[in-house]
């Protein structure tokens, strides 16, 4: 599942909150009625266009999309599979919805100036491995996937917050950091916390 902030803002435009997370925000429940409004985070970055755009393109019904790899495919935020004799080619995006791309990628954008998000912290993980441009497309697939669940199955959703990934592989984490610190010529033994 991909995470998607839904923002403080959401509250003056409709919905209203169910409990509050273990982060303290609020959870609300999104429906494709209230999606509009409420799909993505970035209404309160670019007004609404983002999630605007989602629903004229893509509609409130999520059905004719098995799943959001066809999703993200039908859109051309997947790159093409150009291999001949073992070689691998272009992986260049395919071509796809001429509106709903380009949106998703401003989107995207935009996102990663949000501090203590997960799709800033995706941003800048993949940046470091595949560059810039692979990265953004990464973070607009996460949000068109979020959004695939958000509006398709009317899921409550809350942000992962920019921790995510530190919590998810906390014991991988600190067994690189002492590699890296064996390294650099440091002895260090791992305590748990009191």
């Amino acid at each position: 599942m991909v995470p998607i902030d839904v923002c403080p803002v959401v509250p003056r435009l409709g919905p209203s909150p169910l409990k509050r997370g273990e982060s303290g925000r609020p959870v609300y429940r999104i429906t494709p009625t209230t999606a509009s409004c409420s799909t993505l985070h970035l209404a309160q970055i670019d007004g609404g266009i983002t999630a605007t755009v989602l629903l004229a393109e893509l509609g409130a019904d999520m059905r004719q999309f098995p799943t959001a790899a066809h999703l993200r495919s039908w859109v051309g935020l997947c790159p093409r599979l150009d291999e001949s004799a073992g070689k691998r080619r272009s992986t260049r995006l395919r071509h796809g919805n001429g509106w709903l791309k380009p949106t998703l990628v401003q989107a995207a954008w935009a996102a990663i100036h949000c501090r203590e998000s997960y799709l800033p912290t995706q941003f800048h993980r993949v940046r470091s491995r595949r560059g810039a441009k692979k990265a953004i497309v990464a973070v607009a697939a996460s949000i068109l996937a979020a959004a695939y669940y958000i509006i398709g199955r009317e899921l409550v959703w809350q942000d992962l917050e920019a921790e995510y990934f530190d919590r998810r592989h906390q014991q991988r984490l600190a067994q690189r950091l002492v590699q890296r610190l064996k390294g650099l010529g440091y002895d260090v033994e791992i305590r748990a916390a009191a």
